[in-house]
């Protein structure tokens, strides 16, 4: 089970005075947000408030909390450094505490010489655990320090690896800890070198390969649906972490100079409901990655990444796609 590291929070809490916390949690921890409201109030007499919306990320910190609350506990992630800093905010990363040792020696054999470690924050103090495993089965080992959306060297965001490219030229493959596509693929698509996840919870080593040729394969299909698009909606989300106007406007330059019509639009959350009524043949987001090449079945007229959208228009070659990534 994830470590919410509720006698930390309370502490936290008396020794800041607060009267009234706010609590963010990602979809998967909401289910004991009221654990953590019943012990919060039990044991610091403070007034907690649950943010019910959506919560992908720090990216989607809620920046107005003061408007509830004195302090802000955010649940599940890291802080992203060039966000900058707020004392009265709380970050608990949730890690699950394992031992990977066993489980990871026994698969160790199967990768090649020289590996690089990623990972996400739940499972980024296992790195040092493979590290030693592998240097004892006498692998080269690499782990990066990414740039200033990333707080720990290894880790890997679902919109950003430059972790990996940091060190992309000392490996032959990556070992990415942790469970599910999404960030793995960031990286295989960023690097291009083998990527091997290994399942820290069943101990399972697998490749993406399949599902990166997948992905590319939907992707493709998405860009030959919009190769008679007249007119698109540029999207900026107006989340902290997410919000990328100078590429929006950008892009919209770059569409209106090929002769296509451009226009932009705000957003705090994208859904198709909210883009049905736009008369505009295709959408390019300059939000989340995740939305374009995760959700983008949910959506009745192409999504495009801005890369994506890029090929589109002609101003980039389908050779050189690239996974959208945020930065700094």
């Amino acid at each position: 089970m994830f470590d919410l590291r509720l006698e930390y929070i309370a502490e936290w809490v008396r020794g800041r005075g607060y009267a009234s916390v706010a609590l963010q949690l990602p979809e998967g921890l909401k289910v004991r947000a009221t654990e953590v409201v019943d012990f919060l109030t039990r044991e610091t007499g403070a007034d907690c408030v649950i943010l019910g919306d959506p919560c992908y990320g720090a990216c989607d910190l809620f920046i107005r909390y003061k408007d509830l609350a004195d302090g802000l506990v955010h649940f599940g992630h890291s802080p992203i450094p060039s966000q900058g800093d707020d004392p009265d905010v709380l970050y608990i990363e949730a890690d699950m505490p394992l031992d990977i040792r066993g489980s990871l020696a026994s698969v160790a054999d199967s990768l090649g010489d020289r590996v690089g470690i990623l990972a996400t924050v739940q499972y980024i103090k296992l790195i040092a655990q493979a590290e030693e495993v592998l240097r004892s089965a006498g692998k080269a080992v690499a782990v990066g320090k990414g740039d200033d959306r990333i707080c720990y060297p290894g880790q890997v965001l679902g919109c950003n690896c430059t972790s990996a490219y940091a060190v992309a030229d000392q490996v032959d493959e990556f070992l990415y800890i942790g469970e599910g596509d999404f960030h793995p693929l960031a990286a295989a698509f960023g690097v291009n070198k083998p990527i091997r996840v290994f399942n820290p919870v069943t101990g399972e080593l697998r490749s993406v390969d399949d599902v990166r040729d997948r992905i590319l394969r939907k992707r493709f299909a998405a860009i030959q649906r919009a190769r008679d698009a007249k007119s698109f909606l540029v999207i900026v989300c107006d989340k902290i972490g997410q919000r990328r106007e100078k590429l929006a406007d950008e892009l919209v330059a770059k569409i209106r100079s090929k002769g296509f019509a451009a226009y932009k639009a705000y957003m705090n959350e994208l859904s198709p409901q909210n883009l049905m009524a736009y008369r505009v043949d295709a959408y390019v987001c300059t939000a989340c990655p995740r939305i374009a090449m995760d959700d983008a079945a949910r959506y009745d007229r192409p999504m495009l990444t801005p890369p994506e959208a890029e090929v589109v228009i002609g101003t980039r070659q389908w050779e050189d796609y690239e996974f959208d990534q945020i930065r700094p």
